[in-house]
């Protein structure tokens, strides 16, 4: 009975052992935040992902190979710093909402239509074709910040087409055919990516006759144009 009892203690420390070890080195990174499932070392689809998104903005120049090697980990850091997170070179919850990819940690999908999509890709291409991708993720980006404001429509649709608020709808660019370009960047910013840090507002300070724009509070300048909330 004896031995029975010590054999039963055992076994239960080994199974708290086992719980113990699952739940810090797969529920915590050190920053509050769920497992990562991406980080050096890791070979996936989403490794793909981010491969891809990095080389796209610049961050990186190796093959897309799904491989998180030393190339990749450097070019998440560098995007890491460049984004204000956390420079550990993880691709946990909040590095992978700023690039706009979807994982089974972090809640970006959006909820948003093809519909959506295509006008907002519209809207990109007509606005900012001539800006830089993550220029055109921007412009995109100031739509959905307009469609969670409560001083505007609540849709895709209705913000776009609020008399007055976008010249390119008065003027027919609207109905310009969106390049694959102007499509990913709509469909980034619908993922989740805001380079814009919640702008609702943007103007060209070469262009723009409006003094009252200027009163807006600067969140980031990306190319030609000023983003304010």
């Amino acid at each position: 009975m004896k031995n029975k009892k010590v054999y039963i203690i055992i076994v239960l420390t080994i199974i708290t052992l086992l719980l113990t070890t699952y739940y810090v080195f797969f529920t915590n990174n050190g920053s509050n935040e769920t497992y990562a499932l991406s980080k050096y070392g890791s070979r996936s689809d989403e490794v793909k992902q981010i491969q891809t998104k990095l080389k796209r903005w610049g961050y990186y120049n190796g093959n897309i190979d799904g491989i998180y090697g030393s190339q990749t980990l450097a070019a998440v850091k560098w995007f890491q710093s460049k984004n204000g997170l956390q420079v550990d070179g993880i691709a946990g919850p909040k590095t992978l909402a700023a690039m706009g990819i979807n994982s089974s940690t972090s809640n970006t999908s959006g909820g948003y239509s093809n519909s959506d999509l295509n006008l907002l890709a519209h809207l990109v291409y007509a606005e900012a074709r001539g800006e830089s991708y993550t220029g055109q993720v921007a412009v995109a980006s100031v739509v959905l910040n307009r469609v969670k404001n409560n001083s505007f429509p609540n849709t895709v649709a209705g913000v776009i087409y609020q008399p007055g608020a976008f010249s390119v709808v008065a003027d027919g660019q609207i109905n310009l055919t969106p390049n694959q370009t102007a499509i990913a960047a709509a469909q980034d910013a619908i993922n989740g990516w805001d380079p814009t840090y919640g702008a609702i507002y943007y103007f060209n300070p070469n262009t723009a006759t409006s003094g009252w724009i200027w009163s807006r509070p600067l969140t980031v300048v990306i190319g030609n144009h000023r983003f304010c909330k």
